[in-house]
Protein backbone atom coordinates (compact mmCIF):
# COMPACT_ATOMS: atom_id res chain seq x y z
CA UNK A 1 0.00 0.00 0.00
CA UNK A 2 1.45 3.45 -0.65
CA UNK A 3 1.79 6.28 1.66
CA UNK A 4 -1.11 7.93 -0.10
CA UNK A 5 -3.41 4.70 0.38
CA UNK A 6 -2.38 4.41 3.84
CA UNK A 7 -3.15 7.99 4.50
CA UNK A 8 -6.18 7.69 2.92
CA UNK A 9 -7.22 4.69 4.95
CA UNK A 10 -6.50 6.48 8.27
CA UNK A 11 -8.88 9.07 7.07
CA UNK A 12 -11.37 6.76 6.45
CA UNK A 13 -11.09 4.96 10.14
CA UNK A 14 -10.59 8.98 11.81
CA UNK A 15 -14.21 9.78 10.26
CA UNK A 16 -16.01 6.42 11.76
CA UNK A 17 -14.20 6.31 15.14
CA UNK A 18 -15.55 9.89 15.30
CA UNK A 19 -18.62 9.07 14.63
CA UNK A 20 -18.87 6.48 16.95
CA UNK A 21 -16.88 7.90 19.15
CA UNK A 22 -14.15 5.86 20.40
CA UNK A 23 -11.71 6.93 22.77
CA UNK A 24 -8.65 7.18 20.04
CA UNK A 25 -11.42 9.99 18.45
CA UNK A 26 -11.78 11.63 21.84
CA UNK A 27 -8.21 12.14 22.52
CA UNK A 28 -7.54 13.26 18.97
CA UNK A 29 -9.76 16.93 19.73
CA UNK A 30 -7.98 16.36 23.46
CA UNK A 31 -4.50 16.70 21.65
CA UNK A 32 -5.88 19.14 19.07
CA UNK A 33 -7.04 20.92 21.88
CA UNK A 34 -3.57 21.00 23.99
CA UNK A 35 -1.63 22.50 20.50
CA UNK A 36 -3.88 25.11 19.70
CA UNK A 37 -4.52 26.24 23.52
CA UNK A 38 -0.22 26.30 23.39
CA UNK A 39 -0.59 28.57 20.22
CA UNK A 40 -3.00 31.02 22.57
CA UNK A 41 -0.88 30.49 25.81
CA UNK A 42 1.98 31.21 23.35
CA UNK A 43 0.41 34.59 22.19
CA UNK A 44 -0.63 35.67 25.77
CA UNK A 45 2.99 35.28 26.76
CA UNK A 46 3.89 37.50 24.07
CA UNK A 47 2.02 40.06 24.29
CA UNK A 48 0.91 40.93 27.84
CA UNK A 49 1.97 44.16 29.52
CA UNK A 50 1.03 46.02 32.90
CA UNK A 51 0.59 44.84 35.84
CA UNK A 52 0.07 40.93 34.64
CA UNK A 53 3.29 40.52 32.97
CA UNK A 54 5.33 38.98 35.72
CA UNK A 55 2.57 36.36 36.50
CA UNK A 56 1.68 36.17 32.76
CA UNK A 57 6.06 35.32 31.64
CA UNK A 58 6.12 33.06 35.34
CA UNK A 59 2.91 31.23 35.10
CA UNK A 60 2.19 30.23 31.73
CA UNK A 61 5.94 29.42 30.66
CA UNK A 62 5.40 26.34 32.81
CA UNK A 63 2.07 25.94 31.60
CA UNK A 64 3.36 25.62 27.94
CA UNK A 65 5.91 23.93 29.31
CA UNK A 66 3.97 21.16 31.24
CA UNK A 67 1.50 21.11 28.37
CA UNK A 68 3.97 20.07 25.85
CA UNK A 69 5.50 17.11 28.05
CA UNK A 70 1.82 16.07 28.11
CA UNK A 71 0.69 16.44 24.74
CA UNK A 72 4.16 14.51 23.88
CA UNK A 73 3.21 11.26 26.64
CA UNK A 74 -0.53 11.42 25.79
CA UNK A 75 0.66 10.98 21.71
CA UNK A 76 2.81 8.07 23.11
CA UNK A 77 0.08 6.48 24.68
CA UNK A 78 -1.82 6.47 22.30
CA UNK A 79 0.25 4.83 19.55
CA UNK A 80 0.94 2.19 22.24
CA UNK A 81 -2.51 1.68 22.03
CA UNK A 82 -2.62 1.08 17.88
CA UNK A 83 -4.03 4.69 17.93
CA UNK A 84 -3.77 7.09 15.21
CA UNK A 85 -2.88 10.70 16.35
CA UNK A 86 -3.47 14.03 14.69
CA UNK A 87 -0.22 15.24 13.08
CA UNK A 88 -0.75 18.21 10.61
CA UNK A 89 -2.30 21.59 11.05
CA UNK A 90 -5.11 20.59 9.01
CA UNK A 91 -6.02 18.10 11.72
CA UNK A 92 -5.53 19.88 14.59
CA UNK A 93 -7.73 22.73 13.44
CA UNK A 94 -10.22 20.70 12.39
CA UNK A 95 -10.27 18.50 15.58
CA UNK A 96 -9.98 21.13 18.06
CA UNK A 97 -12.70 22.87 19.84
CA UNK A 98 -10.87 26.26 20.99
CA UNK A 99 -10.69 29.13 18.59
CA UNK A 100 -7.96 31.22 18.03
CA UNK A 101 -7.69 35.12 16.90
CA UNK A 102 -5.34 37.81 16.64
CA UNK A 103 -7.09 40.31 17.46
CA UNK A 104 -7.08 37.97 21.14
CA UNK A 105 -3.46 39.56 21.57
CA UNK A 106 -4.82 43.09 21.91
CA UNK A 107 -7.26 42.67 24.55
CA UNK A 108 -7.21 43.34 27.99
CA UNK A 109 -5.53 40.85 30.01
CA UNK A 110 -7.83 39.89 32.47
CA UNK A 111 -10.22 38.95 29.46
CA UNK A 112 -7.44 36.64 27.69
CA UNK A 113 -6.62 35.45 31.07
CA UNK A 114 -10.46 34.54 32.01
CA UNK A 115 -10.30 33.03 28.27
CA UNK A 116 -7.74 30.43 28.98
CA UNK A 117 -9.64 29.35 31.82
CA UNK A 118 -12.70 28.90 29.47
CA UNK A 119 -10.24 27.09 27.04
CA UNK A 120 -9.53 24.87 30.07
CA UNK A 121 -12.66 24.04 31.01
CA UNK A 122 -13.87 23.24 27.60
CA UNK A 123 -10.72 20.34 27.63
CA UNK A 124 -11.84 19.02 30.58
CA UNK A 125 -15.32 18.20 28.42
CA UNK A 126 -13.67 16.20 26.08
CA UNK A 127 -11.29 14.89 28.95
CA UNK A 128 -14.18 13.20 31.10
CA UNK A 129 -15.80 11.83 28.03
CA UNK A 130 -12.24 10.40 27.37
CA UNK A 131 -11.97 8.84 30.21
CA UNK A 132 -15.10 7.28 29.94
CA UNK A 133 -14.36 5.74 26.63
CA UNK A 134 -11.10 4.68 27.49
CA UNK A 135 -12.20 2.83 30.82
CA UNK A 136 -14.64 1.24 28.58
CA UNK A 137 -12.06 -0.22 25.62
CA UNK A 138 -9.70 -1.13 28.69
CA UNK A 139 -7.19 1.19 27.41
CA UNK A 140 -5.88 1.89 31.08
CA UNK A 141 -3.10 3.72 29.86
CA UNK A 142 -4.75 6.29 28.51
CA UNK A 143 -7.82 6.20 30.97
CA UNK A 144 -5.05 6.61 33.56
CA UNK A 145 -3.52 9.60 32.06
CA UNK A 146 -6.52 11.64 31.12
CA UNK A 147 -6.92 11.37 34.81
CA UNK A 148 -4.00 13.00 35.78
CA UNK A 149 -4.73 15.52 32.77
CA UNK A 150 -7.75 16.35 34.43
CA UNK A 151 -6.48 17.34 37.35
CA UNK A 152 -3.68 19.12 36.35
CA UNK A 153 -5.88 20.92 34.10
CA UNK A 154 -8.33 21.94 37.17
CA UNK A 155 -5.25 23.39 38.68
CA UNK A 156 -4.54 25.29 36.10
CA UNK A 157 -8.13 27.06 36.12
CA UNK A 158 -7.44 27.48 39.75
CA UNK A 159 -4.53 29.20 39.92
CA UNK A 160 -5.72 31.55 37.29
CA UNK A 161 -8.94 31.80 38.61
CA UNK A 162 -6.95 32.96 41.58
CA UNK A 163 -4.68 35.60 40.13
CA UNK A 164 -8.06 36.95 39.08
CA UNK A 165 -9.41 37.47 42.64
CA UNK A 166 -12.17 34.12 41.06
CA UNK A 167 -14.22 31.73 42.90
CA UNK A 168 -12.74 28.62 41.01
CA UNK A 169 -16.20 28.16 38.88
CA UNK A 170 -16.88 31.99 38.16
CA UNK A 171 -17.51 33.05 34.94
CA UNK A 172 -17.54 29.28 32.98
CA UNK A 173 -21.57 29.00 34.39
CA UNK A 174 -23.40 29.09 30.55
CA UNK A 175 -26.25 31.48 31.82
CA UNK A 176 -23.38 33.83 33.63
CA UNK A 177 -23.09 36.24 31.11
CA UNK A 178 -27.03 37.97 31.38
CA UNK A 179 -26.50 37.98 35.15
CA UNK A 180 -23.70 40.70 35.49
Amino acid sequence: MSPKEKYQEELKQSEIDHHTPTAGALVGHILSNLVIQQNKLRQLLYYVKGSEQTFVQEVFSKIIDQESQLFDELNHLMLDEGEVIPTTTEEFTQYSMLEESGRLKYEPVNDRLMETVQDFATQLLFITRGITLAENENKWGIADFLKKLNTWIKHQIFVIQSYLGHEVTEGLEEDEDDDE
